[in-house]
């Protein structure tokens, strides 16, 4: 049993900060001598291809995701729609459930690996397989929103008064949601498919299944994944952070290493919120403003806010001007790692998404926080008040952020003689060499297999 190797299929939420650590979990298991079949739609293959490092183990599975009203045609993944569209993209990928059984009888898997296709575990017990509902966000997120001890209510929309505080039994005063921040959780009540909400096929998806898999580690986590595994009454197996092995800095695209190669060592700010965020336009341009009065070098990567195709649309009027060749405005995807890696750059402002949250932590940069959504904001918890490696910018009404509060993160940070600049750099280092410990991640994933073979070994 020891040497037994899986056959494993993996069907992710088909959202990028789902499918990809979905898939460096892929590269793992494979390095490891498991067969994996991945499910993924053909626009999805275009982005993820490059990054299977195993392409005689891991096998891509294109599935035809199908047209639902609502959807402009076509779609195909979350990064193409605003987060409004995604609960008809759920829609969607419900109907392929005859594709995803015709896989599995073909392949005849041990194992299915699968997130919010509530479905799944169903199809697969009438086939004999066991199934792994893997999470890719924070066990605190789990465990605030998505557990029994909520109680969602059944006959009427969610209220502020129904999640104002954590439910019974939450293990931290420290990682939570404070007063209209709890409104974030508002969406766990909202449609994700036909005629389910997003909690009820979360917390199905998290019920059927065999075994719980949470992207996190023991020392950051642990009392959270205990609290999940009491909730669910099964357990829960942690994977690490699942990050792919980082690339130098050489290998990122010509005109930005380019670019950076012109600035002093740790010296420009590098600002990115993710595939999926979608700013208001007033919004976008005071995170290019507050950029902009810090009077550093930096980079930034952000989608074109809303009513706009363009980034070029919503610049601040004279900004590329007045920022010269010390401010970059990237027009399409970046390769984040690859520009975390860069000697030049200095401080990582991000959305703290939860593969940001662990590039972040395993990056020599300062971090400064600009959480939007009730996920990312636990992730900031996490990292300003637990581990004290970050900066949170303080919002003003209405959860926005200004130039002038932006700036002032930044330079608290960045300023080499900032007691606040030394704090969150000890502490990071400290938390940076635990992570990147010879050993650290290998020994995650090798618990994580010995987990799913003891899984098997329970049919036996």
């Amino acid at each position: 049993m020891a040497d037994l190797k899986f056959q494993i299929v993996m069907f992710p939420w088909f959202a990028a900060g789902h499918m990809t650590p979905f898939l460096h979990l892929a590269n793992e298991l494979a390095k490891r001598g498991h067969r994996i079949t991945y499910l993924l739609p053909k626009k999805a293959l275009v982005q993820l291809g490059h990054l299977n490092r195993h392409p005689d183990l891991v096998t891509f599975r294109i599935v035809t995701i199908p047209h639902v009203a609502g959807l402009p045609e076509g779609t195909e993944t979350a990064s193409e729609i605003p987060l409004s569209l995604n609960h008809l993209l759920c829609t969607a990928t419900d109907k392929i459930q005859d594709q995803v059984v015709g896989i599995l009888r073909e392949t005849k898997p041990d194992l299915v690996v699968y997130d919010n296709a509530f479905w799944v575990p169903e199809l697969a017990r009438k086939l004999g397989i066991k199934t792994v509902c893997f999470n890719v966000v924070c066990a605190a997120s789990l465990a605030i929103g998505l557990v029994p001890a909520r109680k969602v209510p059944k006959d009427r929309a969610l209220t502020l008064e129904d999640i104002s505080q954590p439910p019974p039994g939450y293990p931290s005063t420290k990682v939570i949601l404070r007063g209209d921040e709890a409104r974030s959780l508002l969406f766990l009540s909202l449609p994700f498919g036909d005629n389910i909400t997003f909690y009820d096929r979360i917390t199905n998806a998290l019920r059927e299944c065999d075994a719980i898999a949470i992207r996190t580690c023991r020392e950051i986590e642990r009392s959270f994944c205990d609290y999940m595994s009491h909730q669910y009454h099964k357990p829960v197996f942690l994977t690490g952070p699942v990050l792919p092995h980082q690339s130098k800095h050489h290998d990122l695209d010509p005109s930005i290493a380019t670019w950076l190669a012109g600035f002093e060592p740790r010296s420009v700010v590098f600002c990115a919120f993710g595939s999926q965020l979608n700013l208001e336009k007033p919004q976008f341009q005071e995170i290019l403003l507050g950029l902009e009065l810090t009077g550093l070098p930096f980079l930034v990567s952000l989608k074109p806010p809303m009513g706009c195709d363009m980034v070029d649309e919503a610049l601040p009027e004279g900004f590329e001007e007045r920022v010269g060749g010390r401010g970059m405005v990237c027009r399409g995807w970046v390769q984040q790692p690859q520009i975390l890696d860069h000697p030049t750059v200095g401080c990582f402002v991000n959305h703290c998404g939860f593969g940001s949250m662990w590039e972040s932590l395993m990056s020599e940069k300062q971090i400064v926080l600009c959480p939007h959504l009730g996920d990312q904001i636990l992730n900031t918890r996490i990292l300003v008040e637990e581990l004290a490696v970050a900066v949170e910018v303080e919002k003003a009404e209405k959860g926005w952020i200004s130039k002038e509060k932006l700036c002032e993160a930044v330079k608290k940070v960045m300023d080499e003689g900032s007691d606040v600049a030394r704090r969150v750099r000890e502490n990071h280092e400290e938390w940076r060499l635990v992570l990147g410990t010879a050993g650290f991640t290998d020994a995650y994933i090798d618990g994580f297999v010995h987990n799913l073979r003891e899984l098997l070994r329970g049919e036996k």
